[in-house]
C-alpha cells in the first residue's frame, strides 16, 4: 500500500516540462489571449443564459447571479493565473497538479478538463449549425433532415454543417497559431461589438417597471426547482458559472506565450472582467426589456426582444454575428483541448504519438481530439452529456485553488517566483476551494452521476495504461535501479 501511495504521488520535475514544451513556439501576446478569452467565455451563451436563467429562477436578480458566478470565478482566476505565471506548460492545470500534487491528482484533474473541451466542442459546433441553418433558411438553402441532425434525432444521420465548420477549425489551427489568432482576434472584435449595440439599442426598450421586484419571492418551479430569493440566485449561479469556464483555455497555451510572467495573468484577469461586464449589461438590458417571464422556453432571448421591440434588422445582424461568435469559441477550446492531448502524450499518460509536434505544432492531438469531437457531436444525447463540462471543470478548478499552498513553498527554489501573485495569500485560495466547492454542490444529481462514471472511465484508464506507461514512472525507475546498483557496489567493495 505504502508503495503504491508513493507511485501515485510521483512528481513531474518542471525542468522537464520547461525542455519538452521548449519546441512550441512562443508567438502569443495579451492582446491574443484577451480575444482568446473573450472569445471562449463569450460565446452563444451571453445571447440566451441571462434570458433562461431570470425565467427560470432569479426574475431581475439574474444580475447578482452573474456577479457571484464572476467573484467565484475569479477568486479561480487569481490562481490560475499565479500557476500560469510560475509554470507556463502546456496543459494548464493537468501539468500544475501532476507538480504540485503528483502524478495521479495531475490525471485526475486533466481527466476532468477533457471532458470540457470533448463535449463542449461538440455543443458550440451543433449550435453554430442549427443558428447558421436559421440564417440561410429564408433563403431558400436548406438540407435534408439525415444531413441536418445528429444520428437518431428527427430522421438525422450526421450534422454535416458542424462536422465541416469543426474540421474547419482544426485545419486552420494545423496551419500555426499565430495565424489562427489573427482570425480570431477579428472576429472577437465583431462579436463584441454586435453586443454593444444590442446594448445600445436595447436600451432604448427599456421599462423601469420590468425591474420591480428586483428579486422576487421565494417558491419552487414545477420541476421542483428554486425560484426567487437567495434560493433562486444561488440556482442561477450554479446554471451560469458554465460561461465563465473559459478562461482555462487561456492557461492551456501557456507554452506557446511571449513573456508569460506577465502576459498570461493580465489574459486571463482581463478577459474575465471584460466578460462579466458584457453579461451583467446584456442582462440588465434584456429584463428591462420585458418581463422575465417573457423569457421562459425562448431559445434565442436577445433576437426576441429585438424584433418585438421592433428592430427586426438589428436582431438579425445580432444573430449572424453571433454564428461567427461560435467560431471564436471552437477555436479557442479547440486550441485548449489539443494542448492538454498533447501533454498527455507528452507524459505517456496516453499513447505516446499523442505528444509528438509536426511543424512544432501538436497535429497528432488536434487529429484526435477533433475526431473525437465529431463522434461525440454525432452520437451522443446533449441533454445528459451538458452534465459532465461544469461539474468536472469545478473538480479542476478546486484543485488548483488548493495547489497555490504547495506552490509558494517551491517558489524560489525549483521554481522561478512569478511576476504574479495570488493576493491576500494565505486566505484567498481557501476561498476561491470553497466558493468551486459551493457552486459544484449547486449541480444537479445528474451533473454529480455523470462526473462520478466519466472518472471512473478514467481511472481505469489510468491503472491499465498511464501508470504503467509514464515517462515519470520509467525515469523514477531507472533512478530506483541506479541507486540499487551503486549499493551494491559499495556492499562488493566493502567485502573485498
Amino acid at each position: 500500500m505504502r508503495h503504491l501511495l508513493k507511485r501515485l504521488t510521483l512528481k513531474e520535475d518542471p525542468s522537464i516540462y520547461e525542455d519538452k514544451d521548449s519546441h512550441l513556439v512562443r508567438v502569443l501576446t495579451v492582446k491574443d489571449f484577451l480575444a482568446l478569452g473573450v472569445g471562449t467565455i463569450v460565446s452563444t451563451s451571453i445571447f440566451t443564459l441571462p434570458g433562461v436563467v431570470a425565467a427560470s429562477h432569479a426574475g431581475p436578480a439574474v444580475v447578482f447571479s452573474f456577479i457571484v458566478a464572476a467573484i467565484v470565478a475569479g477568486l479561480v482566476a487569481f490562481a490560475y493565473a499565479e500557476m500560469a505565471a510560475a509554470m507556463p506548460f502546456a496543459g494548464s492545470a493537468y501539468s500544475w497538479i501532476n507538480v504540485m500534487f503528483g502524478e495521479f491528482f495531475g490525471w485526475i484533474a486533466g481527466w476532468a478538463l477533457l471532458a470540457e473541451y470533448f463535449i463542449a466542442l461538440a455543443f458550440v459546433g451543433s449550435g453554430l449549425s442549427a443558428n447558421l441553418r436559421g440564417l440561410l433558411t429564408p433563403l431558400g438553402l436548406t438540407l435534408p433532415k439525415a444531413l441536418s441532425n445528429t444520428f437518431g434525432t428527427d430522421g438525422g444521420i450526421v450534422d454535416l454543417v458542424a462536422v465541416l465548420v469543426i474540421a474547419l477549425v482544426a485545419w486552420l489551427l494545423s496551419r500555426g497559431v499565430s495565424k489562427a489568432s489573427r482570425v480570431e482576434n477579428v472576429l472577437v472584435v465583431l462579436k463584441v461589438l454586435a453586443i454593444l449595440t444590442f446594448i445600445v439599442v436595447g436600451a432604448t426598450a427599456i421599462h423601469l417597471k420590468n425591474y420591480v421586484p428586483f428579486v422576487p419571492k421565494y417558491h419552487l418551479n414545477a420541476d421542483g426547482s428554486a425560484f426567487g430569493g437567495w434560493q433562486g440566485i444561488y440556482a442561477g449561479v450554479s446554471m451560469i458559472f458554465l460561461a465563465y469556464i473559459g478562461f482555462d483555455s487561456i492557461a492551456a497555451n501557456s507554452a506557446e506565450a511571449k513573456n508569460p510572467g506577465k502576459t498570461m495573468p493580465r489574459g486571463i484577469l482581463g478577459s474575465l472582467v471584460i466578460a462579466v461586464v458584457l453579461f451583467v449589461a446584456v442582462a440588465l438590458v434584456l429584463v428591462g426589456m420585458f418581463k422575465y417571464s417573457a423569457y421562459a422556453n425562448n431559445a434565442e432571448p436577445v433576437g426576441w426582444a429585438l424584433r418585438q421591440a421592433g428592430h427586426p434588422i438589428v436582431a438579425s445582424v445580432i444573430q449572424a454575428v453571433a454564428v461567427l461568435g461560435m467560431f471564436t469559441a471552437l477555436i479557442g477550446m479547440t486550441l485548449a483541448g489539443s494542448r492538454l492531448l498533447y501533454s498527455f502524450g507528452r507524459d505517456g499518460m496516453l499513447p505516446k504519438w499523442l505528444g509528438k509536434l509536426k511543424h512544432n505544432q501538436p497535429n497528432n492531438a488536434l487529429i484526435v481530439l477533433t475526431i473525437v469531437a465529431i463522434v461525440v457531436g454525432a452520437l451522443c444525447p446533449f441533454a445528459f452529456l451538458a452534465q459532465l463540462i461544469s461539474a468536472g471543470t469545478l473538480i479542476a478548478f478546486m484543485f488548483v485553488s488548493l495547489g497555490i499552498y504547495a506552490l509558494r513553498r517551491r517558489e524560489g527554489v525549483d521554481i522561478a517566483e512569478p511576476a504574479f501573485k495570488m493576493p491576500f495569500y494565505p486566505v484567498l485560495p481557501t476561498v476561491a476551494f470553497l466558493g468551486a466547492l459551493l457552486v459544484f454542490m449547486g449541480l444537479d444529481i445528474q451533473a454529480k452521476l455523470y462526473a462520478g462514471i466519466w472518472f471512473l472511465l478514467g481511472l481505469i484508464i489510468y491503472f491499465s495504461y498511464g501508470m504503467h506507461h509514464s515517462y515519470l514512472a520509467d525515469r523514477h525507475d531507472e533512478h530506483s535501479d541506479s541507486k540499487q546498483v551503486t549499493a551494491v557496489d559499495k556492499a562488493t567493495d566493502r567485502q573485498q
